[in-house]
């Protein structure tokens, strides 16, 4: 099972319908977005996605009943935890407590965003993985995740056409 990981679109519509296409011809079963939408018209884009989905309110997300409305899928208020195929998920945007929350060994995967760069390890059992930024605004590199549940590796796709 394959489950996608974005954050920090921060509107850049162009990459996130690229992240979409890459997704969809991923046969990813879940996409998780760790926050930063910014604004309702960036989900409709998001909502191209074949697969589930589920995401997190970042802090630059300030219209949340506009998100919510010109969404038809779930975004929750982080923390958020979840169970899929038998792993333990928690998803945020700011890393707040991640690596205490890792040292507790209760997730399987810790997925965050708002730095804007990508982390990829491993902490005692779990797996922290920040997909980097969808926009490419802060580095340069715009990216995201896929993680492959069967094996626990994770690999960080680029987009854009400089990121090839």
């Amino acid at each position: 099972m394959k489950v996608a990981v974005l954050s920090d679109t921060h509107d850049r519509v162009e990459l996130i319908r690229e992240a979409v296409e890459l997704i969809n011809a991923e046969n990813v079963e879940l996409t998780v977005h760790c926050g930063d939408f910014i604004s309702p018209f960036s989900v409709k884009e998001l909502r191209r996605l074949k697969s589930d989905f589920i995401g997190v309110f970042g802090n630059n997300d300030g219209e949340v009943e506009g998100l919510l409305r010109s969404s038809d899928f779930s975004i929750f208020k982080p923390p958020y935890e979840f169970k899929l195929s038998g792993f333990r998920f928690v998803v945020m945007h700011e890393p707040l407590f991640l690596e205490e929350l890792a040292a507790s060994e209760r997730f399987d995967f810790l997925l965050y965003g708002h730095t804007h760069r990508v982390d990829v390890r491993r902490a005692g059992r779990s797996v922290i993985v920040n997909p980097g930024e969808c926009c490419g605004y802060i580095t340069g590199e715009a990216t995201f995740a896929i993680l492959n549940l069967h094996n626990r590796e994770v690999s960080i796709r680029k987009l854009g056409s400089g990121n090839r």
